[in-house]
Formats: structure tokens, C-alpha cells, sequence
């Protein structure tokens, strides 16, 4: 993966060439990332496959799925040792991709995760678990985004489909959608113990939600888990010191 270059052109945001990005631009991710530098704080653009999109205005129906599943991966995080949740941080997968997942799930690198710390305070690599609230981004978070965060070694990705309220669960690696497990729960194979309930999800039922995802987390799975986790951070700890 090329070095992230987060040093600003000298343009002004506004030229006489028009705003620095325009959706449809094929852009390398250093230059896509430069000229975002220089787009006003509250536009919100990514670049998928090298070609630049701008997002559109969030509805109410996205923001209110993306804060109930939010809080489902928080919970999850403050249960286990070296996981972090983020909520549209920036995520440079190469070249030619950097996005702004929804949300997103990472086991951090002293821990044995596969995603790193960029300098400029951003994420590179394929976190373990992506999340994408699927609203007028469908077709793009089920196709051309999908295919980017394969390419990076992603392992889960969830689309929640908004409109369908279904929650489409992808096995990347194996470049295949997954069903839920016979009882209806959906259980992460590379966070162990992240049980989610997409019937409760769907229909707004967060005490169910959490009820189900509590099951995870007092599982013995997840408990061995975050031992693993909680031995490897204190090896590097001790290495470092």
C-alpha cells in the first residue's frame, strides 16, 4: 500500500476549476485524499475502486438503524480486550480505496489485529468487521464497496439494508453471503461471541438485541476469546516496557 500523503494542495477550496472533487472522478487514493483535504468539514466523500463518490444526506431511518447497531458493537467493544469500535473514521484500504464505513470493528495491532495506524490519525488495512447502513447507497455498498473491502482482507461485512430491513452478513474470504444459524442469530466468526439477532434488529427490538448479544458475550467462546486477546496485549505490553 502507497504511504498516505495528508499534506494539502495549495489551491483554494473553491478555484476557478470548480470544488476539488467532483463525484465521477477517477482518482489515485493519494491524490482523492489531498483534494479532501480541502473540501468544506461537512462534506462527506469516499473512494471506491478509484472512483470518487459523494455521499448522500443521511435519512432518518439510516441514522436511527446506524445508532441502534452502534450501540450493539460499544457494548461488544467494552466487553472484550483489544477490540475497537469507529464510526465513519477514515479507512485507506489501498491504492485506489479510502472510505468512511458506517461503523466498523478492529482488533487493534498490539493484539494480533490485521488492520494498522496511519500517520495523520487514520486507518489502514482491512479491519476484521465492517458496517454499512444501506439506504440510497445499496447499490454501491453491495457491489463495488463489497469488492473493496474483499480486495483488503476484510473478513465480516454487514450491510443493513434499510428498505428490505434485512441484515446481509458476508463471509468475504469465502466471497459468499451467510444465512443465520438455525435458532436466527447471526455469530461473527472473527469476533467471537458478537451475536446478532436480525429479526430483533429489524424490528427495533433492542432489548432483545442486547438480550441476545449478552448470550455472546457470557459464551465460552468469547470468554476464550478475550483471554487470548487480553494475554497477547500484555505480551507486547511487557516486550515494550
Amino acid at each position: 500500500m502507497a504511504t498516505l500523503d495528508t499534506s494539502p494542495l495549495p489551491n483554494p477550496a473553491h478555484g476557478p476549476h470548480g470544488p476539488p472533487l467532483r463525484h465521477g472522478d477517477r482518482l489515485s487514493q493519494q491524490e482523492f485524499h489531498r483534494l479532501y483535504l480541502l473540501c468544506p468539514p461537512n462534506e462527506r466523500w469516499e473512494l471506491i475502486e478509484g472512483v470518487v463518490h459523494m455521499a448522500s444526506p443521511l435519512r432518518r431511518r439510516h441514522g436511527r438503524k446506524h445508532f441502534q447497531l452502534g450501540g450493539l458493537l460499544l457494548c461488544y467493544e467494552t466487553a472484550t480486550p483489544g477490540v475497537e469500535g469507529y464510526d465513519n473514521a477514515t479507512l485507506v484500504l489501498g491504492d485506489e480505496s479510502e472510505v468512511q464505513p458506517d461503523l466498523l470493528l478492529r482488533i487493534v495491532p498490539a493484539a494480533g489485529g490485521q488492520s494498522r495506524d496511519l500517520q495523520g490519525d487514520y486507518l489502514g488495512g482491512g479491519p476484521e468487521l465492517v458496517v454499512e447502513i444501506a439506504h440510497s447507497s445499496r447499490d454501491v455498498d453491495l457491489g463495488a464497496k463489497r469488492l473493496d473491502y474483499q480486495r483488503a482482507s476484510v473478513q465480516e461485512y454487514l450491510v443493513l439494508i434499510v428498505a428490505e430491513k434485512r441484515l446481509a452478513w458476508f463471509d468475504l474470504p469465502a466471497q459468499k453471503e451467510r444465512a443465520p444459524d438455525s435458532d436466527g442469530i447471526f455469530r461473527s466468526r472473527s469476533l467471537p461471541g458478537l451475536w446478532i439477532e436480525p429479526a430483533a434488529l429489524a424490528a427495533g427490538d433492542m432489548s432483545r438485541a442486547m438480550a441476545v448479544l449478552q448470550l455472546g458475550l457470557n459464551s465460552e467462546e468469547h470468554q476464550q476469546f478475550a483471554q487470548r486477546l487480553a494475554a497477547a496485549l500484555d505480551g507486547n505490553s511487557e516486550s515494550g516496557s
